[in-house]
């Protein structure tokens, strides 16, 4: 879709058109997206005039040039060598930066399979490549003590599989805290691989989840940081804990400013990327038994002070619900939020 016809059909074109310096909103940005933040629109199955769906990296790439974002961080599996081709000569064409999200190898026979997934990243021009340990969450996924440490046993296992991969293409594995590790947990498996080839993708929310406090996990895992996931939490009570909710930049109970200017000290190439997920608020149920069957050795101390966090910084309005919108809706609020986010990016966080 071009500017002009996103402008003309999108609602909310006419907020991109109040703008003193509309150009402003399309220029380049060190600010990259995250596949994830087009959850409604990445594969999507409804047929949409203003927003059509991206079935690939090349359709993603595109959109996020003509908003003017610096790069993508975008699935890669099964790409063929002249499909990763096409998206460096892309990439390359709009000097966009680009980096892959990988699924680790679960077994020794899987190798080869996360090895070609990584030359193919490779081929197209990425440097870095985001990976996770665990699909799901911790508090959802693992129901008791003995099942997170065979979950722990198994990621380091497979990441011990993939840093020789990696290490021989020389392209870098950025592990996510995406709410399985509690940071001091991810920071110790750092540690135990020792590799210049293996890091942190650090996520600026995910670990409120997990009853740690935003400053706390970027202090302990900034030094492994490879990669980011920016984005902004809202935060409210509910009877079985709390909800938490990505939010546009700003809007939100996160120190961005101070978190981007400690992850630029840190590593002055990092790449700041946005991952505006618009979905219902997830409910972190930490007063529920349930909760706590993976989590002890969190102190009633810590829990005390998130819940205290929360009742301090809880949003003064309802946080956002998707369910109930049309696809139409969900897609048009997915692409404000976006647009307001790297609005943000650039007039506050100066990732211009």
């Amino acid at each position: 879709m071009s500017r002009r016809s996103f402008i003309q059909h999108s609602a909310w074109g006419a907020l991109a058109l109040t703008l003193p310096k509309p150009s402003s909103l399309f220029q380049s940005s060190q600010m990259g997206i995250v596949v994830h933040s087009y959850a409604s629109r990445w594969n999507s199955k409804t047929p949409s005039s203003t927003f059509p769906g991206f079935t690939n990296a090349l359709d993603l790439m595109q959109h996020c040039h003509q908003i003017g974002a610096g790069g993508i961080q975008v699935v890669v599996r099964d790409w063929g060598d002249e499909f990763s081709k096409k998206v460096r000569s892309q990439r390359e064409k709009w000097d966009m930066y680009l980096e892959g999200s990988i699924s680790l190898p679960r077994t020794a026979e899987d190798v080869s399979r996360f090895e070609q997934d990584v030359k193919n990243a490779k081929e197209a021009g990425a440097q870095v490549l985001r990976t996770v340990c665990m699909n799901g969450r911790r508090y959802e996924s693992l129901k008791t003590a003995q099942e997170f440490q065979e979950f722990k046993k198994n990621a380091i296992q497979s990441l011990q599989w993939a840093e020789p991969v990696v290490r021989k293409h020389k392209v870098k594995l950025a592990v996510e805290n995406h709410k399985d590790w509690r940071a001091t947990e991810l920071a110790a498996t750092m540690r135990q691989l020792d590799s210049p080839w293996v890091g942190v993708t650090l996520d600026f929310g995910n670990s409120i989840a997990l009853l740690e406090k935003p400053m706390e996990v970027v202090q302990t895992l900034l030094p492994f940081l490879m990669s980011t996931h920016v984005k902004d939490m809202g935060v409210q009570e509910y009877d079985d804990g709390f909800l938490l909710s990505e939010v546009p930049l700003g809007e939100g109970i996160l120190d961005l400013p101070a978190i981007v200017a400690l992850c630029q000290k840190q590593n002055p190439t990092v790449t700041f990327n946005l991952e505006m997920i618009t979905r219902d608020p997830l409910k972190i149920p930490c007063l529920q038994p349930e909760y706590w069957a993976t989590m002890a050795e969190v102190s009633g101390a810590e829990a005390a002070a998130i819940i205290r966090m929360i009742r301090e910084k809880k949003s003064k309005t309802d946080l956002p619900v998707l369910s109930d919108k049309t696809v139409e809706e969900r897609l048009n609020i997915e692409e404000k939020n976006i647009l307001e986010s790297l609005n943000f990016s650039r007039k506050t966080l100066k990732l211009t």
